[in-house]
């Protein structure tokens, strides 16, 4: 925890080395990101929510800007936190600035602000890089070729000092420190879960009527062509092995031939999404019993006889003959698979179709070495058609989440959130009124009870349907946080309704906040936004200080916000026993200039709230990453509790909350008595 996170590195060039007066030339910025982190570029919408990369020239007589700054082939993506499509880069970044050249002389410096962020851990990390280029070689004569030099880092201070005034040097005010700050654990490796659905989707895959009768012909071939014992394991364990190969080759190709880019442009552009709703309503009607899918008989059939052959030839072709075989039926799973893994990693793709491919290849081969298994696997039947329908409705629901990804992102609005809720509340209650035999569909044999699989699956069914009711008034649905259409887009939201004279809006507070129209609490928590003024009111109130360093453009302190915070035990404590104040390190007001200083941490000028607040943290903490939650003592400045980060565990954060109230307590215990 108590470190300073740099995982993006400038570097900066020139397109033309010996541009001359009056003519152009393109600054470049090249920025290296650290494997695992992501850079939010310049082209989107400001007030969208992600800190967007911006870039400040110092105007001066030597050069003229061309245009403005243009991002080097950003990918987008459509957000559903933020709601709305925003633009960003992964392993590495460039930016070009268009200049006119004006002098032989000339210099061209300034800042840029920028946000990098990972899902590994939760950090969102928001930067400050000076830049400035220079000819440290003229000779003013005009016309001339020029060597033009990059400076980064603390360039811009001494541009600054040439022509104004130099400002005070300093830190931010120092913190007394108590508590033993502690790192942090990593959290696990999203990796490792996709892998454990990848593999729990290969598993019901099995249960498919495409693949679930295949069983016995895999156990009656290798009867047939092994010689003996030790035989039959060889080759069971070869056509295992060629069943993950198939399956991850396809993961592979996917990764490899059509890169990253690829899979960021399935995941949000209208033609994929809108190509796998219909891909997914065709499989879910199909499954429903409205018609049946045939692969093509001839490839089938050439795949069979070269399975009829045997040895260690047939057995590569008899993996292909399931694979093709079961493709009807597993085709949306692996789908889902592929575009699911569409974030920009090369490896989770390949990784998410071995995971699959290896539940889907085990039981075969454990069949194929041990065929008296099957006599204790129950035979095909009705059951089997019950399994199909389920999946059928599944993929009736799971067809509305492609669709609602390209509405979300070209804006269509033909499917709100609590359209959606509606469709996904009658198809499983569909499915639930089908589990209980009150709908029947083609195929169906009839039958005179329900059993007690089917009447537990039913109630697991409705209860999910009961819980996605109140989503129509506004219930957040926290277990479908992400999958859902952002609350912004329902046009009633029952728990935005203020109620005058509620607990809510009773003031709290020693003093009206000094704060822009620009900044907030959540769920009407009342505090400040200056750290001075909260440490005065605490005095008064004789409570702690609850400092929250977060950023309008933080995913992570959302989630925070909008699935810890409002929990009960939370809520109650950051409201009625801490003195609150929020310090946004990306907020871009400028303060008056008797305001600014020079850090002694990085020789930068601190002209922004955000920047004196993002240095608050680096000097008193040796930390910059966002969410970043200080419990402090008002009196001393010292910590009472070692600070938190990224913490979704509800019972750990209400003892972190109390950890810190006890401390405060038993400090002042006489003062309070």
């Amino acid at each position: 925890m108590a470190q300073i996170i740099q995982p993006a590195k400038w570097t900066y060039s020139v397109s033309n080395n010996s541009a001359k007066v009056g003519e152009q030339t393109d600054l470049i910025f090249n920025i290296k990101i650290d494997k695992g982190w992501y850079m939010y570029s310049s082209d989107f919408d400001p007030n969208l929510g992600p800190m967007v990369t911006t870039f400040n020239f110092q105007p001066n007589d030597t050069y003229e800007l061309v245009g403005k700054i243009e991002p080097v082939h950003p990918k987008k993506k459509n957000s559903e936190i933020w709601g709305g499509t925003y633009t960003y880069f992964m392993n590495h970044a460039e930016f070009r600035q268009k200049v006119k050249i004006r002098a032989v002389d000339y210099k061209v410096s300034g800042n840029v602000t920028y946000q990098v962020c990972t899902e590994a851990d939760g950090k969102c990390v928001s930067l400050d890089e000076g830049f400035s280029f220079m000819n440290q070689n003229a000779k003013n004569v005009a016309g001339k070729s020029v060597t033009i030099s990059s400076i980064k880092g603390d360039s811009l201070i001494k541009v600054e000092a040439s022509e104004r005034a130099i400002l005070p040097t300093k830190k931010a005010e120092v913190l007394p420190k108590k508590a033993n700050i502690i790192p942090e654990k990593k959290a696990v490796e999203s990796l490792f879960t996709f892998m454990l659905l990848a593999f729990m989707a290969g598993l019901a895959a099995l249960l498919t009527p495409c693949v679930f009768p295949m069983i016995p012909m895999t156990v009656t071939f290798f009867t047939n062509t092994s010689k003996d014992r030790k035989s039959s394991i060889f080759k069971a364990l070869m056509y295992g092995f060629s069943i993950v190969f198939i399956y991850t080759l396809v993961g592979t190709i996917v990764a490899r031939i059509n890169g990253p880019e690829f899979a960021n442009w399935l995941s949000t552009h209208w033609l994929p999404n809108l190509m796998f709703f219909v891909i997914f309503i065709f499989f879910g009607l199909s499954f429903l019993g409205l018609f049946e899918i045939v692969l093509p008989h001839s490839l089938v059939n050439k795949m069979d006889k070269e399975a009829d052959k045997g040895g260690y030839y047939g057995i590569i072709f008899m993996a292909f003959t399931i694979v093709l075989v079961s493709f009807s039926c597993t085709g949306p799973i692996v789908g889902s698979i592929l575009v699911e893994s569409a974030g920009g990693a090369i490896l989770k793709p390949i990784a998410g179709m071995f995971a699959f491919s290896m539940a889907f290849a085990i039981p075969f081969t454990l069949f194929a070495i041990f065929p008296n298994w099957l006599k204790s696997l129950p035979k095909s039947g009705g059951w089997l058609n019950s399994v199909k329908v389920v999946l059928g409705f599944l993929e009736l629901a799971l067809a509305l989440k492609f669709l609602s990804t390209a509405d979300q992102v070209y804006h269509w609005r033909i499917l709100d959130r609590e359209i959606f809720l509606v469709l996904w509340i009658a198809v499983f209650s569909c499915l639930g009124l089908y589990l209980l035999g009150k709908i029947r569909l083609p195929h169906d044999s009839e039958t005179k009870s329900v059993s007690v699989p089917k009447l537990i699956v039913s109630i697991l069914t409705f209860a999910f349907v009961f819980y996605l009711i109140p989503g129509l008034w506004g219930a957040p649905l926290k277990v479908l946080a992400g999958f859902l259409p952002p609350m912004h887009t329902q046009d009633f939201n029952f728990a935005n309704l203020n109620i005058e004279g509620s607990e809510a809006s009773v003031s709290t507070l020693c003093e009206t906040p000094d704060n822009p129209a620009s900044l907030s609490f959540p769920h009407n928590i009342q505090g400040y936004f200056d750290l001075e003024q909260a440490i005065a009111c605490a005095k008064k109130q004789n409570k702690p200080v609850f400092i929250d360093f977060t950023g309008h453009g933080c995913v992570n302190c959302r989630k925070m916000e909008e699935n810890v915070w409002v929990a009960t035990p939370v809520m109650s404590r950051l409201k009625n026993d801490f003195v609150m104040v929020a310090l946004y390190i990306d907020e871009k007001m400028e303060l008056p200039e008797s305001k600014w200083y020079t850090s002694m941490y990085d020789g930068k000028v601190k002209s922004t709230i955000g920047s004196q607040n993002a240095d608050l943290q680096i000097t008193n903490y040796q930390n910059n990453a966002q969410p970043y939650y200080v419990i402090l003592d008002p009196n001393t400045k010292e910590l009472l509790v070692n600070p938190v980060s990224y913490e979704t565990d509800i019972a750990k954060f209400t003892s972190f909350l109390d950890a810190g109230i006890n401390t405060f307590k038993q400090k002042y215990k006489k003062a309070i008595l």
